[in-house]
């Protein structure tokens, strides 16, 4: 185990003097690391060259350090970065360090930055204090600077501040730096370059017996999966698991599954019998992972045979324990018999798996789910669609859940007249789809105004008698509402207006009137109106409003004459349930009467606000009055109708026109 006290060997000797020659590990750095800022000008970097004296500077005195010491203590406090570092320069270039504390305040604060510049100085600062005077470093520094490192994803740097402290024997426990170095390489592809700086660690730890360096599981998982992964070579592969033996790490299942990887890459079948041998002495019962990587190595193998007969193997292991491969898994898979052509292969491996198993599988994490899903997550629903053909032409039996999928990718790419012919043949197989589905499709059909699609998908839930038909009801009558189809809303009310299942109320048929009358299309309206009365509906305010609004519009005032006799006959006794003489009623009767020249029914309707106390605006009459009977001569209409000139003088009266 690494330990946690922070132990460092005793140093070689170091040199004092200085060397004007760049070391090597500066060499990505080049042309130069110490830039800084002069008469306010950012130098170039590309123009700059490392500032190291040739020959020996003249020393500070002790109050001089001081001084510099504190001013760079200030610099940093206040994060004056550019003075800081300068004085830092003045400091080394004198063959005098800051104290501990202050160093490693500097190199912390430069790395905290994250940008190239600063990082650059960090780094050189680290490089220069290791070659020179390596014991005033801190491991949490080290720590601080590569989590800096990974942050602006600088992986050359990161890997030469680590190769750097083993050149100068500065070893420090191993999860100080180890985690973070194995997150940057996953993090840059870098795997390999991190297999290197693992392998020196281990030479360093057995040569040295240092226990705090000793690489964790994690690290050493890193290191096989460059060799399995990445390089691909067994011999990498099987030294890295000496030296794991050697360092008395235990493996983990990610272990076995990097290394069941590459045998089933290199076709090694005794190697993989092996492996699973010594998972279970480890305690392991070979699970998801395992299995995965194999399949993924048999998979760029080729060797479809054995990708079956893997996944037909897991399905034997579960040890009670319901568990599913993942999307990656599947898609590989798909991607492995497609490019072989191989549809046949996929449905007799997809009817294979079913046989094995459990019957109370949950869909989600049945094979059959998880290769379909993947066709269509890689936009292949027509090859899915192939393979459940396939299925059916091998007599196979293909799940309802197999079917989901596509039906879904169906909806989202708008192909829904594709979609209700599944389910049509889905319906003809005996299975039955569940509401949420239904509703789904239905959704997807009326929305790109597939009317038809979603009329036989309706039906079709009607005959695999699905209980609640609410939510695929509503959407369909609001749909064709928003895209003006009233007759085809008239249609379907008809056709389902006994179905105890649809709770269809007077609402439904005031929707359609509605519709037909804004249309202009009085005749249906009126067609519609006649239906709903004969089906025994009650018409309420709401349906006379709609028709009294369509007559004005097209001028029939007569046939609102028609309904207010109709109303007034409800409003008597007990025939007034469902009309709320209500004041837009009342208005819109008046409104059209006085337009139409009805006064006597005018009369009426006033008599009956009256009655029932609901306020009347008069000046709206009155103007309707002037507009449309400004030329009527009450003299010449006492000859001819005294009833209508009692009418038209009682309105006059009523409305304020004789005064």
């Amino acid at each position: 185990m690494t330990k946690k006290a922070l132990c460092i060997l005793p140093h070689r000797p170091f040199s004092t003097a200085f060397t004007p020659e760049v070391p090597s590990l500066y060499s990505f750095l080049q042309p130069s690391v110490f830039s800084i800022k002069n008469n306010h000008q950012t130098t170039s970097l590309h123009e700059q060259s490392i500032n190291l004296p040739t020959s020996p500077p003249q020393s500070l005195s002790p109050s001089q350090v001081a001084t510099l010491q504190t001013t760079l203590h200030k610099s940093i406090i206040t994060s004056n970065t550019d003075e800081a570092w300068k004085i830092f320069k003045s400091l080394t270039n004198h063959h005098a360090f800051p104290s501990k504390p202050l160093t490693n305040s500097l190199i912390t604060h430069l790395s905290s930055h994250g940008d190239s510049l600063n990082l650059k100085r960090a780094y050189a600062s680290v490089v220069y204090v290791l070659e020179r005077n390596p014991m005033v470093l801190e491991s949490q520094t080290i720590h601080s600077m590569l989590c800096s490192m990974k942050g602006a994803k600088t992986v050359v740097p990161a890997f030469a501040l680590v190769k750097c402290m083993f050149k100068n024997r500065f070893f420090v426990p191993f999860n100080v730096w180890g985690s973070v170095l194995v997150e940057i390489s996953r993090e840059n592809n870098s795997l390999v370059a991190f297999l290197r700086v693992f392998e020196e660690n281990c030479r360093i730890v057995l040569d040295e017996k240092l226990e705090f360096m000793k690489p964790d599981v994690t690290a050493c998982n890193a290191a096989l999966e460059a060799c399995c992964c990445e390089l691909e070579s067994v011999s990498d592969a099987e030294r890295v698991v000496g030296t794991m033996s050697d360092l008395g790490v235990i493996p983990d299942e990610f272990s076995f599954g990097f290394l069941g990887y590459l045998y089933a890459l290199k076709g090694s079948h005794e190697k993989i019998d092996e492996l699973e041998v010594l998972m279970r002495k480890f305690g392991f019962l070979p699970k998801k992972g395992f299995y995965s990587n194999l399949i993924s190595g048999y998979v760029k193998s080729g060797n479809l045979a054995s990708v079956e007969s893997s996944i037909l193997c897991s399905l034997n292991v579960k040890d009670g324990k319901e568990w599913n491969f993942g999307e990656e898994t599947f898609v590989a898979v798909v991607k492995g018999y497609l490019q072989k052509g191989d549809i046949k292969g996929l449905a007799n491996l997809i009817i294979e798996s079913q046989k094995l198993e459990p019957s109370n599988v949950v869909v989600d994490n049945s094979i059959g789910y998880g290769i379909i899903s993947a066709c269509v997550s890689i936009g292949l629903s027509d090859k899915a669609h192939s393979i459940l053909d396939e299925m059916n032409a091998l007599g196979g039996s293909v799940g309802l859940g197999v079917y989901v999928p596509i039906l879904k990718a169906y909806c989202k790419e708008s192909r829904t007249a594709e979609a209700t012919q599944m389910v049509m043949d889905i319906s003809g197989s005996g299975l039955r789809l569940d509401v949420e589905t239904y509703d789904a499709l239905i959704e997807a059909s009326i929305s790109i105004q597939d009317f038809q699609s979603a009329f036989s998908l309706f039906r079709d839930m009607r005959e695999a008698r699905v209980p609640d038909l609410k939510g695929s009801y509503l959407t369909i009558m609001t749909c064709l509402m928003e895209h003006h189809r009233p007759e085809l809303m008239a249609a379907f009310l008809d056709e389902v207006v006994e179905d105890p299942r649809i709770q269809v109320g007077t609402h439904d048929w005031n929707s359609i009137i509605h519709a037909f009358c804004k249309a202009g299309r009085l005749e249906d309206a009126r067609r519609t109106f006649r239906r709903m009365i004969f089906l025994q509906f009650q018409p309420n305010d709401q349906t006379y409003l709609s028709l009294i609004n369509g007559y004005v519009l097209a001028e029939k005032y007569f046939n609102v004459l028609m309904l207010w006799n109709e109303v007034k006959r409800k409003l008597s006794g007990d025939a007034q349930k469902g009309i709320k003489f209500n004041h837009s009623l009342v208005d819109a009767f008046l409104y059209a009467m006085v337009k139409g020249g009805f006064f006597d029914a005018v009369m009426q309707v006033v008599e009956k606000s009256n009655e029932m106390k609901i306020f009347v605006d008069k000046w709206r009459y009155k103007q309707a009055f002037l507009e449309t009977h400004k030329k009527l001569k009450v003299a010449k209409l006492r000859k001819r109708n005294s009833r209508k000139m009692e009418a038209v003088i009682a309105f006059k009266n009523w409305a304020g026109l004789n005064s």
